[in-house]
């Protein structure tokens, strides 16, 4: 377990904390909601204006809260103006990034098959570093630093928002989300709350796991509305222990049972995160494996390409698109599964999956489709 970390003063965004204070101290719970509207609709103008609000309550805020714990420290834009990344300095001193990736939906560019607005996807960070260590990932070369609280997550999102609307978030940034579970339950709820929040819809916001099989239950519980991203990587237990660590803690089939209670209480479609790392995982015996494993449940199976990271620790090559297409050849044809391939936003940024980690680094290309995309009925081609 990371050291536990006491900011002062608190987020105001950390609602649990706000409505505790305010119990404690005799005053309605009810300015809670008065409170966040008026923040979101009034962003960076505080608390000293809100309509019927108590002079108790905005000097409680003063003494104890302020708007934001941590500061944008840089914002970074890819080559094709698609990604911008965000350096985020915390109260304490450590950093975590955060990235926003735009599609456009208006029928003008590449994505002529849709229609609508264009829409920009928030990728956000629940954890400094992370403790799973898979051997692919940037994040994971870092181990764990500290875990976010509810407030440093929203934080994220009114920083991002300050740069231009946010239509989904994706819990797909630093850190495992499942191992920092009431932080990331408070903050969707915040982010989805009709009442108060920043009114995203329930299905807009995804929470990605590799893994933590007795969150997911509590997920299913607690957040059904929400989706699930799962980040499998391999079709086997022996295979993807190798390159999952995690997995030794949480088996395979137990994983997959899990998976099939999650789905029988919400009634929802997962997506399979599957990073392809050649020569270890693209092959088409592991296709067929990963076929077999998942046929005939409800989902989307995403190949993504392994991204480069800056770590001599880390020593894997992106697949060939031979092997790419004969993969999602045989998942889709062998096995009637829904399979895309991820294009990567924001590789020249250092933006790209498995990239986040903090330091000031170069890299390559990108382009995409987001999450909201991807759940549409029926698939579109990748």
């Amino acid at each position: 377990m990371p050291p536990r970390r006491i900011l002062s003063p608190l987020s105001v965004w950390d609602t649990a904390q706000v409505a505790e204070v305010f119990r404690e101290n005799g005053i309605k719970t009810s300015h809670v909601a008065r409170l966040y509207k008026h923040l979101i609709r009034h962003p960076g103008t505080g608390w000293s204006n809100v309509d019927h609000f108590p002079v108790a309550a905005a000097q409680l805020l003063d003494s104890k809260f302020t708007y934001l714990t941590s500061t944008l420290q840089q914002c970074q834009t890819s080559s094709n103006k698609e990604t911008t990344k965000l350096l985020i300095r915390l109260q304490d001193g450590m950093q975590v990034e955060a990235v926003i990736m735009q599609y456009d939906t208006t029928g003008k560019g590449r994505e002529s098959h849709l229609t609508g607005q264009p829409r920009a996807t928030l990728c956000v960070s629940s954890q400094v570093g992370c403790q799973m260590g898979c051997t692919f990932c940037a994040t994971g070369s870092m181990g764990l630093k500290g875990n976010l609280t509810a407030g440093e997550i929203l934080e994220q999102l009114v920083h991002a928002s300050a740069v231009m609307p946010i239509r989904n978030i994706v819990f797909m940034g630093m850190g495992e989300p499942l191992n920092n579970y009431a932080a990331v339950r408070e903050a969707v709820r915040m982010m989805t709350d009709t009442g108060m929040g920043f009114g995203l819809r329930r299905s807009a916001v995804t929470v990605s796991t590799v893994g933590v099989v007795p969150r997911i239950a509590d997920l299913a519980a607690d957040l059904p509305g929400v989706s699930l991203a799962l980040s499998l990587h391999a079709p086997t237990q022996e295979l993807r222990q190798r390159i999952v660590p995690s997995a030794k803690a949480y088996k395979l089939d137990k994983l997959i049972a899990q998976i099939t209670s999650y789905q029988q209480i919400t009634q929802r479609r997962v997506f399979v995160e599957y990073v392809m790392l050649a020569g270890v995982n693209d092959g088409a015996e592991q296709a067929h494996q990963l076929g077999e494993l998942l046929q005939g449940r409800d989902m989307i199976i995403n190949l993504i390409p392994w991204n480069p990271v800056y770590s001599p620790d880390i020593s894997f090559e992106a697949p060939a698109a031979a092997s790419l297409s004969d993969f999602q050849h045989i998942i889709r044809n062998s096995y009637g599964l829904p399979c895309t391939i991820r294009q990567e936003k924001g590789q020249d940024i250092s933006g790209a999956c498995g990239q986040l980690v903090i330091e000031q680094r170069a890299g390559q290309k990108s382009p995409a489709k987001d999450i909201e995309e991807l759940s549409r009925r029926p698939i579109a081609a990748a």
